[in-house]
């Protein structure tokens, strides 16, 4: 028997408080998500709504349709056996509503951005996420990203650590299960966060002069995505085709 969205469910939890760092490649459409999860040693799969929106035509920043975004991961959960993850990017507008489609959808987990918002309203998106995904029988998995790294560069890593551990703190708070902060590569601060969060509460992007998978495992990182980089190296690919 295959296994429940509810089994995918506790499985994506359970792999963010393994022994093992959770590395994820993250998909678009069928035809990636069918070639990712058959790679030895997948455990689950990510969605990225900035590839998903290019090969629909559309910008990064929730400018493809929401409906268009939700049809991709439905067929990408309906291809693989494995607990998908998706990027829903700031909520749409309705956080609550998001949610409980994205797991009509078959999602088992969904990644939500502050984008720099007020801390306190992000808070308020977090546990408006946590109830949608309390209301429907699968215990989803919030993953919170805060955008400090890529956003506050007048800022300098003081500052920036400061800033990204008070706002990841408020919104474990608020509920997020784990708090994703893209741009951090300094492996003090990584240190710190991922102390200050607790175990299995830390997710990274992979991107140069962030430390080895192994060297992230020992500092206490949980989760390590990979963005778009899949859908880049394979637009790349196509560039240099030659026949």
């Amino acid at each position: 028997m295959p296994p429940s969205q509810a089994d995918k469910a506790h499985l994506l939890r359970s792999l963010h408080q393994g022994t093992e760092l959770l590395r994820l490649l993250n998909v678009w459409d069928v035809a990636s998500a069918r070639a990712v999860a058959s790679r030895p040693g997948t455990t689950a799969i990510a969605t990225a709504s900035a590839a998903i929106a290019a090969v629909h035509g559309h910008e990064d920043g929730e400018q493809i349709p929401l409906d268009l975004h939700l049809a991709a991961v439905r067929r990408i959960c309906a291809a693989v056996s494995l607990p998908v993850t998706a990027d829903l990017e700031r909520g749409y507008g309705d956080v609550g509503a998001t949610i409980e489609a994205a797991v009509d959808a078959g999602a088992v987990g969904a990644n939500l951005e502050d984008a720099m918002a007020p801390c306190e309203a992000f808070a308020r998106d977090i546990r408006e996420a946590v109830a949608a995904g309390a209301s429907t029988a699968v215990p989803l998995f919030v993953n919170a990203r805060t955008d400090v790294y890529l956003a506050a560069e007048a800022l300098d890593e003081d500052e920036r650590r400061t800033e990204a551990m008070a706002r990841g703190l408020a919104y474990l708070e608020a509920g997020a299960d784990c708090v994703f902060v893209p741009g951090l590569v300094d492996e003090a601060s990584i240190r710190e966060l991922a102390a200050a969060f607790g175990p299995g509460r830390l997710s990274l992007l992979a991107r140069p002069g962030l430390p080895t998978a192994p060297r992230l495992q020992e500092l206490g990182v949980a989760r390590l995505s990979h963005g778009p980089a899949l859908l880049h190296h394979a637009m790349a690919a196509i560039a240099d085709y030659d026949r």
